[in-house]
């Protein structure tokens, strides 16, 4: 009992359920592995003892939490002894005195900016105690109008221009392009994080070295100003360059060659370092001292294990010298030995913020009422930067993951260490404030892979199998009150992926904080306990929600459609049934979509035009009341092919195809642009938007939680995303 009681108080649960009224214990040893990552010693009898004791000790003697929370509604003041006078200093230094505490009147909060303050508090007894203090508003900030978009994987997107994959000059053409041409409002993307090189790079947008900073690979080199200067010998061997990236692009778009991303950098890295020999001009100088400036020690620490992995190797855990310790005296003596390779980085980092500034710019001035989307992954990779530099906020020892369920007995071991939520409170959130605000920095709108991880998630010990993880728990509360902070900062909406097992009251909670969930057209079905399931009619649907037809872990609307994807995970040895069961449970499913569909007269072409179907698919998706309609920009053109196909590793190419038509031949940009097929599709949603507003009367989102639990577990997931 000692020792649950802990765990208790740690936020660590000894029991889940996989199912509805199915409980499962959580191994002691795990339980121990779990404590002990979170600085308590719960291995023996006498040391759980002795962790309870001075847990008990600790909370009576703390005259203030680590971190407290404010929002309208809510009880401002923290539980303090009667005379206690509290003192509160802005971020932007202004004092403002609160109490002493010794009546109702002390409940009052003086008025207050959103933002994270300093709480400082005096006991009579003489205690005194500082925590941050989070104001933040009730709710996010939602879509001022209805709107659909396009969701694309930049790297698949080519353009005559690309050196290999798609970059931030081909995003920016995009949104300018179809915030004119389609009346779009936003286009959604998949993580622009850094990625830990190596031989070959792990190419999963999803495992990256760090989401503080997005890659340089995605950088346009000729939209770099400094570019147009270079004379000589640099300017030649910059033009062979580009004719090498030309090769890449023939080879993806002419020869059916696989995106090569490290090929890519290469010959861009090469590039840049010859462009960083042109002088900046003194009005470019002072941006990029500026930026340096902004993102401060962030900056200089992602810069510097950039620079010692090009010397060292990209796992920090095996540096030598002591410079697996980012405080430590050999890795500060390091700083002054790599400052050349550094500024480089940082250089690099500016170069990529300034080109995102400019995509996120070019969709406003297009028209689009949110722009960009940009997307959050769960975690980091363990021997990447965000890991070296933060490595007191992660849990040693540990990884993320997902219990077993229904559809994964042997559950989820995704490879990611994750954050504390006791070293997150000691901090006032800086690290999840600070990432939050850099991503936010030119986005109209972020999303949030497996939203359900501000609540809690699945730790694995290190050497464990995902069987023997156990739940921890994080403040929601402080982690919604952040997000709706730094959201407000940057007027930016905010999608949640709950796809996936999400426990009860999570949707709910989400929702009334603002946070728009993710619907998929093939989950949104309605299990009334009677074995069945049927489609969900559109005014089913909830209204604050990004609804899609797909997403990028799951088949595009050609194969759902035409049963490909099971051909697909057949000849990959990946179907759970004999080939004949899927096909025909895979063809009931379709067809009962299909005759809603029908029945709703949005197929007018009647069965088996499977253009007209996908059209009636994205009209379907217009009659519900979602506040956002994505379209997977591959199915604009008939793609048959998942960019990842979860269970996979070296068996299929994940995240390196190109955009294809229906008869897997790429296409590039310009391709896409001048496409009769994807001018039909998005004519009909043009016409969807202006013709037929969100319908009236949407259900609540907790009825259609609750009416949608069980299909939601069978969704696209964040495990999905990284599983080997």
């Amino acid at each position: 009992m000692g020792r649950a009681r802990l765990a208790e108080l740690h936020g660590v649960a000894t029991s889940y359920e996989p199912a509805p009224g199915r409980t499962v214990q959580v191994p002691e040893d795990t339980v121990v592995a779990v404590l002990a990552a979170l600085g308590v010693d719960a291995s023996t009898p006498r040391s759980v003892t002795e962790a309870l004791a001075r847990h008990t000790s600790r909370e009576r003697d703390r005259l203030l939490p680590p971190c407290v929370v404010v929002r309208p509604g809510g009880t401002p003041r923290p539980d303090v002894p009667e005379g206690t006078e509290l003192r509160v200093r802005t971020e932007d230094g202004a004092p403002h005195t609160w109490g002493p505490v010794d009546g109702p009147a002390a409940e009052r909060l003086p008025p207050l900016p959103p933002g994270a303050h300093t709480l400082t508090a005096r006991a009579p007894d003489g205690r005194r105690a500082r925590a941050t203090l989070i104001v933040a508003p009730d709710r996010m900030p939602v879509p001022a109008a209805r709107s659909h978009g396009f969701l694309v994987q930049l790297y698949s997107l080519l353009s005559a221009r690309s050196w290999g994959m798609g970059d931030l000059g081909d995003l920016a053409d995009l949104a300018a392009w179809s915030g004119r041409a389609l009346g779009t409002g936003f286009v959604q993307l998949n993580p622009l994080h850094a990625a830990v090189p190596g031989t070959p790079t792990d190419p999963s947008p999803y495992r990256p070295s760090s989401r503080r900073f997005p890659d340089p690979v995605h950088l346009r080199v000729e939209d770099v100003p400094e570019y147009a200067r270079l004379r000589g010998a640099a300017r030649e061997r910059v033009d062979r360059l580009l004719e090498s990236a030309a090769g890449l692009r023939r080879a993806v778009l002419s020869e059916g060659a696989l995106i090569d991303r490290d090929a890519v950098w290469a010959l861009k890295r090469e590039a840049l370092e010859l462009v960083r020999t042109v002088p900046l001009g003194p009005g470019r100088r002072a941006a990029y001292c500026d930026f340096l400036a902004e993102r401060g020690q962030a900056l200089e620490d992602h810069a510097l294990w950039c620079a010692l992995a090009e010397t060292h190797g990209p796992d920090w855990r095996g540096w030598p010298g002591g410079l697996s310790d980012p405080r430590s005296a050999g890795t500060a003596r390091a700083r002054g030995e790599h400052l050349d390779r550094t500024d480089f980085h940082c250089w690099l980092a500016w170069l990529t913020d300034a080109q995102l500034a400019t995509a996120q710019r070019a969709a406003r001035e297009a028209g689009m009422g949110i722009g960009l989307v940009h997307d959050l992954a769960v975690g980091v990779h363990p021997s990447g930067a965000d890991a070296w530099a933060q490595q007191d906020v992660f849990a040693a020892g540990m990884s993320i993951g997902a219990p077993p369920d229904a559809f994964n007995s042997r559950g989820q071991d995704w490879g990611l260490p994750p954050w504390r939520p006791d070293a997150l409170a000691a901090t006032g959130y800086a690290p999840y404030r600070e990432l939050l605000r850099g991503l936010l920095r030119h986005a109209g709108a972020l999303r949030i892979d497996h939203v359900m991880g501000l609540f809690r998630l699945w730790w694995v010990p290190e050497g464990r199998q995902p069987t023997e993880g156990a739940y921890v728990r994080y403040d929601a509360e402080a982690m919604l009150a952040v997000l709706a902070l730094e959201a407000h900062r940057a007027d930016a909406v905010v999608i949640g992926e709950d796809l996936g097992t999400v426990e009860p009251g999570v949707r709910e909670t989400l929702a009334r904080r603002g946070v728009l969930g993710t619907s998929v057209l093939w989950f949104e079905r309605d299990y009334d306990g009677s074995g069945t399931a049927r489609p969900l009619a559109p005014e089913e649907w909830r209204a604050d929600c990004l609804a899609t037809a797909t997403t990028h872990d799951l088949p595009s609307t050609a194969a759902r459609l035409t049963g490909d994807h099971v051909e697909l995970r057949h000849r990959l040895g990946l179907l759970a049934r004999p080939l004949a069961e899927e096909r025909a449970a895979d063809a009931v499913e379709v067809a009962e979509w299909l005759a809603l569909l029908g029945r709703l007269g949005l197929l007018p072409e009647g069965p088996g035009d499977e253009e007209a179907a996908i059209r009636a698919v994205h009209r379907f998706l217009l009659r519900t009341p979602a506040r956002m309609v994505g379209v997977w920009l591959p199915d604009a053109v008939g793609d048959r092919r998942p960019q990842n196909l979860p269970g996979t590793w070296d068996q299929y190419p994940n995240w390196r195809l190109p955009i294809a038509d229906a008869r897997g031949r790429p296409v590039s940009l310009e391709e896409l642009v001048a496409s009769p097929r994807l001018h039909a599709l998005m004519a009909e949603l043009a016409r969807a938007v202006r013709e037929e507003p969100a319908a009236a009367g949407a259900r609540s989102t907790a009825d259609v939680s609750a009416r949608t639990a069980t299909p939601r577990t069978t969704g696209a997931r964040a495990s999905d995303k990284l599983s080997p």
